[in-house]
């Protein structure tokens, strides 16, 4: 009886206000996701506990910490709000009205790779979707994730304890470039590489050619992942390769329109997994220097929940991102089989050329 009572009180607004202080373990900060009042958030979410008969969380100065109770009650409070919102969008759907909001998580790094392709797939049969895009470092895409804010994240895998309660769908994997503007005093013919369409052979290892001393480096700027993402690991991996010291001044930065100005106006030298840059090193804007990637590729895929279902328009721009992954291979296979017949005319042009090549033809030999 006092169970089914505490169920009918539990409001969605209740839900609401509980799961975004879940995700950004402060009041204020859900206050401002929500777009109502601090006391507002607070006053719900002691109504929930009051409800419910357990305190959900602990304030202090770290903010609001879920309790043991909250992570308990969290995954169940997600699911409710999903299906909830998948029934509106359905309902919606049926009477020929625009659709829910479509909430969507992507790192930016790998933003610009897959989201123009994969919206162009999927607005077609869904014209009337408000499609919401959210980047975030992987692991606040995974909070968000599991907190139901986001109905599916294009990221990285990560450490187990993290995935828990997801699934991760590779679609392909990224390696790490460092990079500098065309004209830098580094963008020499023999510290770079790379062509007009884009292409370089880096993921075979070192591409020929020496890497720029480590001394020429400490004359620029240099920017980095943040502290504890993969590619930073990535990044420090390649400076160490590089025969650079721990730098004792960088910049980190995760956003791609912040590290393109500074390689372009500031000379930075700029690390940032090569997808990212696909337009600018396409359109000869960046080159990249010539370093060993190989085993700095991370895989990128699709994150998904597992106790719940995506909506319907989430399924359709899920396929989206799905078919974009296998172009995205297809056009890289298609990219490296192209180095590889330019590297090899390329290699027979700088041999001297033989008797037959210049049409002599041995002695005995039938013309």
């Amino acid at each position: 009886m006092q169970r089914s009572l505490a169920d009918s009180r539990v409001k969605f607004r209740h839900l609401q206000c509980f799961l975004a202080v879940a995700q950004f373990g402060s009041v204020q900060k859900a206050a401002q996701s929500l777009s109502i009042t601090q006391p507002a958030v607070s006053k719900t979410v002691a109504e929930l506990e009051a409800i419910l008969g357990v305190r959900l969380f602990e304030r202090g100065r770290h903010g609001a910490v879920p309790t043991r109770e909250a992570v308990l009650f969290m995954p169940h409070a997600s699911a409710c709000v999903s299906a909830l919102r998948q029934g509106v969008d359905l309902l919606a759907r049926v009477e020929g009205k625009a659709t829910a909001t479509l909430e969507i998580g992507v790192l930016p790094t790998v933003a610009a790779a897959f989201v123009p392709t994969a919206l162009r797939l999927f607005g077609g049969p869904w014209p009337n979707v408000v499609v919401r895009i959210a980047t975030a470092a992987n692991a606040e895409l995974l909070e968000r994730l599991k907190a139901g804010t986001i109905e599916f994240a294009v990221g990285r895998l990560a450490d187990p304890e993290r995935m828990i309660g997801l699934s991760f769908e590779q679609l392909g994997s990224e390696p790490l470039v460092a990079v500098v503007r065309a004209a830098h005093p580094l963008a020499g013919s023999e510290t770079t590489g790379g062509t007009n369409d884009g292409t370089t052979g880096e993921t075979g290892g070192d591409t020929g050619g020496e890497a720029p001393a480590a001394a020429l480096l400490a004359r620029f700027q240099v920017v980095l992942p943040p502290f504890g993402t993969l590619i930073r690991q990535s990044a420090e991996g390649l400076l160490a390769t590089w025969g650079v010291p721990p730098l004792v001044t960088f910049v980190e930065a995760l956003s791609v329109s912040v590290g393109r100005a500074l390689a372009l106006e500031n000379d930075a030298v700029w690390f940032v997994p090569r997808s990212a840059v696909e337009y600018e090193l396409a359109h000869g804007m960046l080159v990249t220097l010539r370093l060993p990637v190989t085993g700095t590729e991370e895989p990128v895929g699709l994150i998904l929940r597992t106790d719940t279902q995506p909506s319907p328009a989430g399924r359709a721009l899920i396929d989206a991102v799905r078919a974009t992954g296998r172009l995205r291979l297809e056009q890289a296979a298609a990219a490296k089989a192209k180095q590889k017949v330019k590297a090899g005319k390329a290699k027979r042009g700088s041999r001297p050329a033989t008797r037959e090549d210049r049409g002599i033809r041995p002695a005995g030999k039938r013309q």
